[in-house]
């Protein structure tokens, strides 16, 4: 056996255990946000789940990286699932004792996003010593894969599960799979990846100050992030509040098979990119997927059936790896080599700067405003009630109507602003 071969089936047994985990995190994220829903029939306790659980690694974002190159990954890796257990078990122990309240679960999500902070770059960082550099592409899809399970498989098997079993049994469920995770790292730490020696001339807050100068000198570049980054508000409204529009029309298992079809819509278009690829002209791409999830993201709201919910929200995620493609390449191509890693970890902290706005405003926009609005007496109930009808759940449908029409607008300026438009030519400015 090749020393390249053996080095692929480590990753494969390491792969293996955060596929697992993956799915297991998905069960959980699933199952808390029906189960604080169900209990609470509020919109702001469910998006406060998602707040909760994003926030944390939000913050940490610009740290984890630098930690991951300055320490042994492989022990990041376990420290970082290790944690995940711990809050996942935290959870776990307050419903069982029948103390929960939502501030447990809030607390719960926080430790174990907080651990994903820690984990996921040390995961993505000791890939690179485990396998060859021809071995990255295949290695980088396999990851890829593992990323898209807890939105493909988690959701189905979620529901399925919640339909006959307590959620404590799927909040075992996942501290079972990050057990598995982290036995699958300790068979391969002393085989694989090296501890890393801390680097201490490096300047971890000159680097990232010198990525943002460097960022806003490309014009172009930055003012797609800056756009991108309200489109992704509008994302994070909908990942907020799909669930509890759905679950004022269906039950947790008729959401979860939802979830995975309309996640399927994902997987359908990568496949086609990676079998067809794209076309040259990346801007006009990018601002016409763009329109086309906007048109399918109002349509989502429109109408209170779940059949053409799912349908538009198919046709929704299948637009959304255009857009994804298009950008990654924009930017890959019009920033220097040498700059990639710390300008693409500035470019994730502005883009999620929406999402973590999103997150925490979806609840409150929900509750007292959109769904009083299409409330059965509400002000709104005689004119677009008339066109999307009224009563639970309706408000935020004409929510998601607002947020397609603006995503479409968006796209639009998109398309139009020059220095964008520039970027096709895949040239990084030269600055004096």
């Amino acid at each position: 056996m090749s020393a390249q071969t053996k080095a692929f089936r480590q990753f494969l047994v390491v792969w293996s255990g955060q596929f697992l985990s993956a799915v297991g995190s998905g069960l959980t994220a699933f199952a808390l946000g029906v189960y604080v829903f169900q209990t609470t029939h509020s919109s702001t306790s469910f998006s406060l789940v998602i707040l909760f659980s994003f926030l944390p690694s939000f913050l940490l974002l610009p740290f984890g990286g630098g930690l991951a190159d300055r320490f042994d990954r492989t022990r990041m890796m376990i420290i970082g699932d290790i944690g995940s257990i711990i809050g996942i078990m935290f959870i776990w122990f307050v419903i069982w004792t029948g103390q929960m309240e939502l501030w447990h679960i809030y607390a719960g999500v926080g430790i174990s996003s907080i651990s994903t902070a820690l984990q996921t770059p040390a995961y993505k960082a000791a890939v690179t010593d485990m396998v060859s550099e021809e071995q990255y592409s295949q290695a980088s899809g396999l990851i890829q894969l593992a990323g898209s399970a807890q939105y493909l498989l988690s959701p189905i098997l979620a529901g399925f599960l919640l339909g006959f079993f307590d959620i404590q049994i799927v909040l075992l469920i996942d501290m079972l799979t990050f057990l598995l995770a982290v036995v699958a790292v300790l068979l391969v730490m002393n085989k694989g990846s090296k501890p890393q020696p801390a680097d201490e001339s490096r300047d971890f807050f000159g680097e990232l100050s010198e990525s943002f100068r460097y960022l806003l000198s490309q014009k172009g570049v930055f003012l797609l992030v800056l756009l991108m980054s309200v489109v992704c508000f509008y994302i994070g409204l909908l990942q907020s509040l799909f669930s509890p529009m759905m679950l004022t029309l269906t039950d947790s298992k008729v959401l979860g098979i939802s979830l995975s079809l309309a996640a399927s819509g994902m997987l359908a278009s990568s496949l086609f990119i990676g079998v067809k690829g794209l076309g040259n002209n990346k801007p006009k791409i990018l601002s016409f997927s763009l329109a086309l999830a906007g048109l399918f993201y109002a349509l989502m709201g429109t109408f209170p059936a779940v059949v053409p919910i799912v349908v538009f929200g198919f046709l929704f995620f299948a637009a959304l790896p255009f857009v994804n493609t298009s950008l990654e390449v924009l930017i890959r191509t019009n920033i220097d080599n040498e700059k990639q890693g710390r300008v693409w970890s500035m470019v994730s902290a502005i883009s999620q700067v929406g999402l973590l706005l999103a997150f925490g405003s979806a609840g409150f926009l929900a509750d007292h405003f959109f769904s009083p609005l299409l409330a059965q007496n509400g002000a709104l109930a005689d004119t677009v009630g008339q066109l999307i009808g009224t009563g639970a759940g309706r408000g935020i449908g004409f929510l998601f109507m607002l947020s397609g029409v603006m995503v479409f607008v968006l796209a639009i300026v998109i398309g139009r602003v020059q220095k964008i438009r520039e970027l096709k030519l895949g040239t990084v400015e030269e600055k004096a």
